[in-house]
């Protein structure tokens, strides 16, 4: 599997595509349990490809323990993939939740 997410020191903000059977699995009801858990803030939704996009910010340590949770996913999922990429961190967000669906 691939997805090994690596980041900065300090707060930080990361973007993943997760892709793989992640749809229809709880896949983002396992993301938010997990994000929750970790007390980040974010969110998740499904793409019309079938993939995963997520968006999570906090301590880099808790950030990264989420993206090796993504790369486990939820016991009826199966991960190929997880393309991460930091991105700026957003000030104003203060929870972790899922969008509609989109692109």
């Amino acid at each position: 599997m691939l997805g090994v997410c690596v980041v900065s020191s300090g707060v930080v903000r990361v973007h993943a595509v997760v892709s793989g059977l992640v749809q229809g699995v709880g896949f983002r009801y396992f993301t938010v349990t997990v994000a929750h858990g970790l007390g980040l803030t974010g969110w998740v939704r499904n793409l019309r490809d079938g993939d995963v996009e997520v968006e999570a910010q906090g301590p880099v340590d808790r950030v990264s323990a989420l993206c090796a949770r993504l790369d486990e996913g939820p016991r009826w999922s199966r991960v190929d993939c997880v393309a991460t990429r930091e991105v700026p961190v957003e000030d104003a967000e203060s929870v972790f939740r899922v969008l509609p669906d989109g692109r």
